[in-house]
């Protein structure tokens, strides 16, 4: 039997991508999550506290539903709660330093040819890429 299991990744990147196109059209301004959220907490955001609450309530809400219709997914996270509790800390400074994360620089970024948004996608992969090797082969943890 022809395996199509690339096709959800295939349709989850024809979402992401589909919504950061609507939600520049709409709002003018570019859909990077690590940067709404920052507006929440940080206050900056305050003026539009609504339409960002209702995008994270869908960035969370609408993968919830889609595993439960359809069953989820295996996945090979770490039963450590330590290790994602440490990582997503990690990922929420490293999203800091970067001013913007996966969905600001890595789709957003790119697809208007940004220099820096190129730039800081390649160094937040290969950064990840070597924390997992670090993580999993040398010290064991995951």
């Amino acid at each position: 039997m022809f395996d199509i299991a690339w096709l959800w990744g295939l349709l989850g990147g024809l979402l992401i991508g589909s919504a950061a196109a609507l939600y520049l059209l709409v709002n003018g301004r570019i859909m990077g999550a690590s940067g709404i959220v920052g507006g929440l907490v940080d206050g900056s955001g305050r003026d539009n506290w609504m339409e960002a609450l209702s995008f994270l309530g869908g960035l969370i809400l609408v993968p919830a539903l889609i595993a439960w219709v359809f069953g989820g997914a295996e996945t090979h996270l770490t039963g450590n709660w330590a290790v994602i509790i440490i990582s997503g800390l990690l990922v929420g400074l490293g999203t800091r330093l970067a001013n913007g994360c996966t969905s600001g620089h890595g789709v957003c970024g790119i697809s208007r040819l940004s220099l820096r948004s190129i730039v800081a996608t390649v160094f937040y992969i290969l950064a990840g890429g070597l924390v997992m090797v670090m993580a999993r082969h040398v010290l064991g943890w995951v």
